[in-house]
């Protein structure tokens, strides 16, 4: 186990020193992009404006003959586009495939510089995050770059979802977590073929009654437990959390209903992969305008969050002036990235 003293030590001479705090940032959507296609690469710029995360995919969804050609058009992409204050970030392949050193390698080596997140598919423990942590630190002494790479995990298998909370605090450099609801299926042998959301099999049945009468039944989420072990991990570390996919572009009012559900259950954003995604991401995951005001009036009735005091009826005092404030710094954070969302707050 690595003591305290040295867990913020960099792991390579001349290596930059790891980030004691995450850098504040409004992380609505991660919007994901296959670089191997040159009309996407040519709208990045465009893009960057429209989303908080673009992110660079070269693992799933790219094709065995297009990932040498992914990774190459991520790097011209991220050398051709100016991001501004949009994160910029690349899913790699897995640890065990023939690609993923080339890609960190690669990467590194030529757009480090401009990369703030690396996203690792199929973490299953600690030991990958370890690996992928010396390896980074190497590569920033070598190219002399100038800030830490983060690591984003994504829990997609029965193991590393059990593994979540060591995953959660194995290095500086962790970020945050995504949900992976496809892979994850396959590892828990679930029954079903869709990507995210919930499934109309999965549901409860009211009591019988006694006079025989129809029976209320009610559709459950088949992601809840997993979402709040991921929850509880990320927040106990002081990194983020993440709904991960939502696989049916056709229906938008369930994408809708699932994202809002991550992010109520504490979730900071979603994964867009279909631009009909983003404005759902950016609504949900940006308070709603009558809650931010609500939440302001307690802070202001509240200036130091001690005592107790009644608006509209309803007790306030220091646990929901917490829960307010959160409401409210997140708003600040929306405000700061978004001008229409300032306007809407009043800020």
């Amino acid at each position: 186990m690595k003591l305290p003293r040295k867990f913020f030590e960099p792991l390579a001479i001349g290596a930059p020193a790891p980030l004691r705090e995450l850098p504040v940032r409004v992380e609505r959507m991660i919007h994901f992009v296959p670089p191997h296609v040159e009309k996407v690469r040519a709208r990045a710029a465009e893009l960057a404006k429209q989303v908080d995360v673009v992110l660079g995919n070269l693992e799933d969804a790219v094709p065995i003959d297009a990932k040498e050609a992914a990774r190459s058009g991520f790097i011209e992409m991220a050398k051709s586009t100016d991001f501004g204050s949009t994160g910029l970030w690349t899913r790699i392949n897995a640890l065990n495939s023939p690609w993923a050193l080339d890609d960190v390698m690669q990467i590194a080596a030529e757009v480090g510089g401009k990369l703030d997140v690396i996203m690792l598919p199929k973490v299953e423990g600690p030991w990958d995050i370890h690996y992928l942590d010396q390896l980074l630190a190497q590569l920033e002494a070598r190219h002399a770059l100038p800030k830490p790479i983060l690591i984003h995990a994504i829990l997609e298998t029965a193991e590393g979802v059990k593994n979540v909370e060591t995953i959660a605090t194995a290095s500086p450099r962790m970020h945050g977590m995504s949900l992976g609801p496809a892979d994850l299926a396959a590892s828990r042998a679930m029954k079903t073929t869709r990507v995210g959301g919930g499934h109309p099999d999965y549901r409860v049945l009211a009591d019988s009654t006694a006079d025989g009468g129809a029976r209320a039944s009610y559709q459950q989420d088949l992601w809840h437990y997993t979402v709040a072990k991921m929850v509880d991990a990320c927040a106990s570390a002081g990194i983020k959390a993440f709904y991960g996919p939502f696989g049916d572009f056709s229906d938008a009012a369930a994408c809708e209903a699932q994202f809002r559900n991550a992010f109520l259950m504490g979730c900071a954003g979603a994964w867009t992969l279909h631009p009909s995604q983003i404005g759902i991401a950016k609504k949900v995951y940006s308070p709603d305008a009558a809650e931010v005001a609500f939440a302001r009036r307690i802070l202001e009735t509240m200036p130091d969050g001690s005592g107790a005091v009644m608006i509209d009826g309803k007790m306030q005092d220091d646990a929901t002036w917490k829960q307010a404030k959160v409401i409210v710094d997140l708003a600040r954070q929306v405000a700061a990235k978004d001008p229409d969302f300032a306007k809407i707050y009043d800020f």
